[in-house]
This record gives structure tokens, sequence and C-alpha cells, in this order.
């Protein structure tokens, strides 16, 4: 499969390939940008309006041009500028119902709304969409697999635990965003009350950079491209620990390494 990284202020609409950019990761604030050139969807959209019109700029990319908005869970990090893009631009907001539910009084009105179902594949146009369950602290939280003409990225982040289920699905990826959110260690000897640090380490926290690295030699193949961490603990976790782990991970292969920030998300990739 050929890849490249796409200039971070240059996007060409090229039919076919999927562009993929984390345009912000960690807890103040989650989005990423999917789009075949043809269909484009922002999955979460965890800061302001604003603020994510701007990364979209930065990156080249025009918030007028987007489809529709991805909803993993009901989290503010992930669903702050949810209704006032879905207001501003007509755009669908895709979103379990039980998410939907905890969550419709934080959203607002929307110019729409499509419920799904975890485990029930669906199309946002072009974009293929699986929904699967994962352990997280919400009412029904979600990670996803988003495929077109035979490229598929996988998107897993505020899981606790890897289960079954996680790894079926993010089997044969062409890209992953996972999550490495925290040093387990850094975790311990950090500032969080204890309370904080045992819902982190929890079945519905976050995954560790051990658990990710655990997680992610199950999933290496030849025709993984891309690994991008994600949410990445501002207080508990540092790039260099998450990408130290994962490298010896991906020893050997061709797969690219990433670390999304939350101040500048991920570089732009290109698929296909």
């Amino acid at each position: 499969m050929k890849d490249s990284l796409a200039p971070e202020n240059s996007y060409d609409s090229g039919a076919g390939d999927l562009t993929l950019t984390v345009l912000a990761s960690g807890s103040k604030g989650n989005a990423t940008y999917i789009s075949n050139g043809h269909t484009a969807i922002l999955l979460d959209a965890g800061l302001s309006g604003k603020a994510l019109q701007q990364r979209m700029a930065a990156k080249g990319l025009d918030p007028a041009g987007l489809d529709a908005i991805l909803v993993s869970h009901e989290h503010s990090d992930h669903i702050k500028g949810v209704g006032v893009l879905s207001r501003r631009f007509g755009l669908t907001v895709y979103i379990s119902d039980g998410t939907w539910q905890v969550s419709r009084n934080a959203l607002g009105k929307l110019a729409d709304m499509r419920p799904f179902t975890c485990g029930h594949p669906f199309s946002i146009g072009d974009l293929a969409i699986h929904p699967f369950s994962i352990s997280h602290d919400a009412a029904d939280p979600a990670g996803f697999t988003i495929s077109c003409n035979g490229t598929k990225v996988g998107v897993a982040t505020d899981l606790g635990i890897v289960t079954g289920v996680v790894r079926d699905h993010l089997e044969a990826c062409d890209a992953l965003i996972l999550e490495a959110n925290h040093d387990p260690q850094m975790l311990i000897d950090g500032p969080y009350p204890w309370p904080l640090k045992q819902r982190i380490r929890g079945r519905s926290g976050h995954l560790s950079n051990d658990d990710a690295a655990t997680l992610l030699e199950t999933l290496c193949h030849d025709r993984l491209a891309h690994v991008i961490l994600a949410h990445l603990s501002e207080e508990n976790n540092t790039p260099d620990k998450a990408k130290k782990i994962m490298e010896m991970v991906i020893n050997h292969s061709d797969t690219k390494l990433h670390v999304a920030s939350q101040a500048t998300g991920s570089r732009v990739l290109r698929l296909g």
C-alpha cells in the first residue's frame, strides 16, 4: 500500500485516497478528520466550534466541506463543539441512542441526528463505519473502524481494557489511532487523588502505554502503515515514554509511528 505525509497546510481532495488527521487529542478536547475526497467527517468534536475551525484551517481543511460528525461518547472533551458545528454547517450527527439520551441537553438542537448501534455497520457517504463497544465510564461508548476502497482505519481511545471485541475489529487496519494514556509508574507517583488514579487504571478508565503496546503487538501486519498514539495524559505520560515502548513493538517493520498532541494533533496522513 502506498502512503504519504501530506504537507501540513495542504490538502488535495484526490478521489479515493483516505486523508486522516487528528485535530486534537487529550483530556482538553478530541477530534479527528477523515475524508476520501468526496465524504468528510469529524470523529468527535471536543473543542469549541471556533477552535475546531481554526485547527482545520491550519491544516488546509475546509469545515464547510464536512458531511457529518460521528460521536464516540458523551464526555465533554468529545462533544463540546458538536452542537454548534452541526447547526453552523448543517451537519448530521451520528450518535448511539444511549449516548444521545445522556448528552441531548448539552448538544442542543442539531441539524439532523442519526442513531447507530454498536455492532451494526452503516455508511456515511462513501465511508463504511463499523462501531464496536468499548469499556469506558460512559453510557454507550464506541470505537470505530472506517473503511473506503479497501483501506481501513481503526480508532480505539478512551478504553480501560482491551477486549476480544476490540482486537477483532482492529485487525487488518492500514492505520490505527490508539490510546496510550499513561505511564503506570508516573500515574502512581503523580499528583492525582487516589480515587482518580483508580478510575484511570480501572476497567472503565484509560489504556496505559504497556497495555497499548500489548494490543499493538497483536495487530501488527505488513500493511499497517501508520500508528497514531492518542489521548496521552499531560500529567502522567510523555511522548518519549509512549514512543519508546511502541517502537519496541514495531521494530524492523515499515510502520510509521506518530504521537498526537493536545495542542496540534497529528500530521495529515494520506492512505491509498
